[in-house]
């Protein structure tokens, strides 16, 4: 019974400070000028753009893990996440102008190579498993 109304009470906390989140983001949005709405759908845009193209990349080159496989060394497989890795880095960089200003946009950039670098290494691993049931 305790259980039962911990949840619902705990489900109306987060409930209502989800609202006021939403709320206060909007009111946030709408104070804002129109460079600043424009520079921030460009970041959103470019994010977006390269997180796409990062999601693409392993796939695209679906014939290297197959390839890395073969070659039964741990430094190849770790060569190979290491190039994916260094592939969308430069990508956001050159999204990004070659230049980051904040620390802010930094930490999120680097929150997004660790998501990519691992993200990478499921897919190879997946299609290395696929690949290695066809050998």
């Amino acid at each position: 019974m305790i259980e039962a109304i911990a949840k619902h009470v705990s489900g109306k906390i987060i409930t209502a400070i989800l609202a006021v989140t939403v709320i206060l983001i909007i009111i946030w949005y709408w104070r804002l000028g129109p460079a600043a709405r424009e520079a921030l759908w460009t970041s959103v845009r470019l994010a977006l753009v390269w997180i796409g193209l990062a999601a693409v990349l392993p796939w695209a080159l679906f014939f290297v893990p197959p390839l890395v496989l073969k070659a039964e060394s741990n430094l190849a497989s770790a060569l190979t996440l290491l190039g994916y890795l260094l592939v969308d880095v430069l990508l956001a960089l050159w999204l990004a102008g070659w230049g980051v200003e904040s620390t802010l946009a930094w930490a999120v950039m680097i929150l997004g190579f660790a998501c990519a670098g691992v993200y990478n290494l499921l897919v190879c691993e997946f299609l290395a498993e696929r690949a290695e049931g066809t050998l």
